[in-house]
Order: structure tokens, then sequence, then C-alpha cells
């Protein structure tokens, strides 16, 4: 799958949220659905989009819907992010608030 794919996928807490359940083990939809204040249809939805992008898989087994977290999934993105571990580290407030000075001083001249 393609980066922007994994990416959008991940974009969303309830997905992040229902990837990291299934950490643990396969769990039936109904399970993964379980902590959530929000009907069926709409984790079906989720899970959908984690299909499709890869990082999970459905299978049924008997009357049960079954997913499984596919770890691989994730290697090209986490290799992609890796690639900005050789920078150092920035303070993103300070960063932001250099950005707003300048801007500040930038409009006033």
């Amino acid at each position: 799958m393609d980066l922007d794919t994994t990416f959008a996928a991940l974009s969303d807490p309830t997905r992040r949220h229902i990837l990291s359940m299934l950490l643990e083990d396969d769990m039936a939809v109904t399970d993964v659905a379980e902590p959530f204040d929000m009907s069926l249809a709409a984790i079906s939805k989720h899970l959908t989009i984690l299909t499709r992008a890869g990082l999970i898989s459905q299978e049924k087994r008997g009357r049960v819907k079954w997913c499984k977290l596919e770890p691989d999934a994730l290697k090209d993105a986490s290799v992609w992010m890796q690639s900005f571990g050789q920078f150092e580290a920035i303070n993103l407030d300070a960063f932001e608030t250099f950005l707003t000075e300048n801007k500040l001083t930038g409009e006033n001249s």
C-alpha cells in the first residue's frame, strides 16, 4: 500500500485505538465495537478503511467476522518516519513561537 493510504487510515483516533486493541489478539467485529459509543455500522466503516489500507485483515469464521492486525503493513510508514530520526529533535512549541513572532514582525514591516 502507499503511504498516503496508510497515513489517511491512521489519521483517525478511533482507527488507531482499534489497531491498539488488535495488538493483543484477533477480535470479533462485535468485540472491537464494544468499547466505542457508535453504531456497529460506523465501526464497520472504520474497519473497511483499515482493511483497504492493508493494516488489518478480516475473515469469516463460522458466523463471526474476525479482525487481525497485519503488522508488516506499517513497515513502509515506519521506515519513512525513522528517516527523520537523523535530525536533532526540535521543540515544536518554541518553533511555533518563532514562526508567530516572525509573522508578526513581518506584517509590521
